[in-house]
């Protein structure tokens, strides 16, 4: 049996960067954060092959002065920690002090810096671990690490590494990662000798316009939240914007991107009620709490995290964003929004305009609107606007069409003071007379007088409803929107005690089996609460007596097995808890208006203002959309105006 021996320190190292340096993505990591540790806020990367032949980093930090330079080579060698303290409050993103040397036991290194009070620089050169004498330099104030050959010496790690194209897709992810979290610095990157990215530095909506993209920005809530010593900040995007996988979600801890089970919970937990169960959120949410409350030392590559309070943590999070999603309503404006003179793309920084989201029924504002309401008095804060439509006869097709033709006379700028010619035939139906040029004036204008939904035009095939907003036309799956409705007006209920009840005044009876009327029995008192009165008429028969007040016009009989079906399965108790959006969804969805039933104008147009409205009205309860906007410049691209 061989004997217990000590391992040579270059074997150490060997073994060390098995753990930390993966493949070339994971030694940019190390060096970028690095620089960023050292207060750096200009920053060169350059790549060749991939980063398997060559990564060079330059930054402007704060240097390493002559007689440190072997030292940063060395294991466990750093000046970001020095006792168990500083160990537990971890500030910085890196501090173990082993990213160097182990990267210098596997290639060949170079480290040049330069002091801001030194008058030149100086390099240290290691190859295969040995270090070769400190050797004066040119060099700008600050450092560059030179990585030449990456596994050069350990051929059997060298196989395992993937194409070229693949660990230059790692680096560039590593790159844009570190990038997003650090706006104030400016980034370079090239691969070679060609430049990817240029980014200045900017403000946060920038850079996430620069990196995630125009649509994601579009897209986006703005959250800035903080109770307790925590804080959020970043962006969630919309659940319309939900990705078939995890690739767009980036969660930062103290500026650290993390992969924590805890965060991605409560995240997840946020959008159950409006993301389908096939798709997963998209973000970028930074994190920031005392580094004493978070443990970073608990994976080689800093991956993951632990939190000391995780119960607290998750619940913090999960109603951050849950309270920014409920805030969006269908047909409110983007809630951030980017200039478009300045296009999204790798060399080009994005300009972002975030605006807090505080009326979600705002309306689309114009010079002119804004000129006219200067001399209006003003509104009371937070007082939603109310959009009301002109009353029209219905029963008569011509005086509806009448009816539009005065609602709609005056609303384009460009139509003010024209009288709309009247043929001979029109001239002798009974249609109401158009309007003298003084009334057009006193009409309200497009921005002041038509809701974010606009005013219904008919109803297409019994299942979409068709609208004129102010810049196109909107189409709603009435039955998505209905039933978003209904459900959000449940759950405000119940978490008020108890849902309305409306009392039939014809029970309508069924046939049950005997676990249905069992379960009747035991809980139908109980059941009330969910605005559900059952009474058993026989071991074979239960008799529905009353059913919650906005499914009155629903079926009772499938109500009231799906309700029973779920408290039997289940258990009533945890139906009122743990599952009850559950619950509250399946019985929104059996009391909301169906598929091919005719709806009258009065009615499309009362579902359309509740869904501006009700919160998170732009899905359904599975997380599909229930509505869809053309703008005129959609509709003008399908017939080719203008070409």
């Amino acid at each position: 049996m061989k004997r217990i021996q000590k391992l040579p320190d270059h074997l150490v190292n060997q073994i060390a960067a098995g753990e930390v340096v993966e493949r070339p993505a994971s030694a940019l990591k190390e060096i970028l954060e690095n620089s960023l540790d050292a207060g750096a806020d200009r920053i060169s990367v350059d790549l060749a092959q991939g980063g398997i032949k060559l990564i060079r980093v330059t930054d402007n930090g704060g240097g390493i002065a002559a007689a440190d330079l072997p030292l940063a080579l060395d294991r466990h060698a750093t000046s970001k920690i020095g006792s168990l303290d500083d160990l537990e409050n971890v500030a910085t993103l890196g501090f173990r002090g082993e990213g160097l040397a182990s990267v210098a036991s596997v290639s060949r290194l170079t480290l040049t810096s330069r002091p801001h009070d030194a008058e030149h620089a100086h390099q240290i050169v290691a190859i295969d671990g040995t270090l070769h004498p400190v050797e004066p330099a040119a060099h700008a104030p600050g450092t560059s690490v030179e990585i030449v050959d990456l596994y050069f010496n350990t051929p059997a790690r060298r196989k395992f590494l993937k194409s070229e194209n693949t660990e230059y897709a790692h680096c560039e992810a590593t790159f844009e990662r570190i990038a997003l979290a650090h706006p104030q610095v400016e980034f370079i990157l090239r691969h070679n000798g060609k430049v990817v990215w240029r980014l200045p530095q900017q403000s946060l909506a920038e850079r996430v316009g620069a990196l995630l993209g125009r649509d994601f920005v579009e897209a986006s809530l703005p959250v800035d939240t903080g109770a307790a010593g925590l804080t959020l900040s970043g962006f969630v995007a919309s659940p319309t914007y939900s990705k078939a996988s995890r690739d767009a979600q980036y969660f930062y801890v103290n500026g650290r991107f993390v992969r924590d089970k805890i965060a991605q919970h409560a995240l997840r937990q946020a959008y159950r009620d409006v993301l389908h169960h096939d798709r997963h959120p998209a973000y970028a949410l930074f994190f920031t709490l005392d580094p004493a409350n978070v443990d970073v030392n608990v994976h080689p590559t800093k991956i993951e995290v632990r939190f000391r309070e995780s119960q607290g943590i998750h619940q913090f999070l999960f109603h951050s964003v849950h309270k920014a999603l409920a805030s969006t309503t269908a047909g409110a404006s983007p809630a951030v929004t980017l200039d478009d003179g300045q296009p999204a793309g790798n060399d080009t920084a994005v300009a972002a305009n975030v605006g807090r989201n505080e009326d979600a029924l705002a309306a689309f504002g114009t010079a002119a609107a804004a000129a006219r309401a200067a001399d209006s008095p003003p509104r009371m804060p937070f007082q939603q606007p109310r959009y009301e439509q002109q009353a029209m006869p219905l029963h008569v097709a011509r005086e509806a069409i009448g009816g539009y033709q005065r609602q709609f006379a005056g609303l384009r700028e460009e139509e003010r003071g024209q009288t709309p010619p009247v043929s001979s035939a029109t001239a002798a139906s009974p249609l109401p007379s158009p309007l003298a040029a003084a009334e057009l004036a006193a009409l309200p204008d497009a921005s002041d007088g038509i809701p974010p939904l606009g005013f219904a035009l008919a109803q297409l095939h019994g299942v979409y409803i068709l609208s004129q907003c102010e810049d196109g036309l909107i189409v709603v799956d009435m039955h998505a929107a209905h039933e978003r409705i209904v459900y959000e007006r449940l759950k405000n209920a119940l978490e008020e005690d108890t849902i309305p009840m409306q009392p039939l005044l014809l029970p309508v009876s069924f046939a049950a089996d005997r676990f249905e009327v069992a379960t009747a029995h035991e809980h139908g008192e109980a059941m009330q609460r969910l605005g559900i009165e059952l009474a058993p008429l026989s071991p074979t028969q239960i008799a529905v007596r009353g059913v919650p007040v906005w499914l009155q016009d629903g079926n009772p009989v499938e109500l009231a097995r799906a309700v029973l079906k779920d408290v039997r399965e289940i258990g009533l108790s945890q139906v009122l808890t743990e599952r009850r959006n559950e619950l509250l969804a399946t019985m929104a969805c059996h009391g909301a208006v169906r598929a091919n039933r005719q709806l009258t104008l009065t009615e499309m147009n009362a579902l359309l203002r509740d869904m501006e409205a009700t919160e998170r009205s732009g899905q359904c309860n599975h997380g599909r959309p229930t509505w869809s906007r053309l703008s005129m410049r959609d509709l003008d691209n399908l017939f080719m105006r203008g070409r």
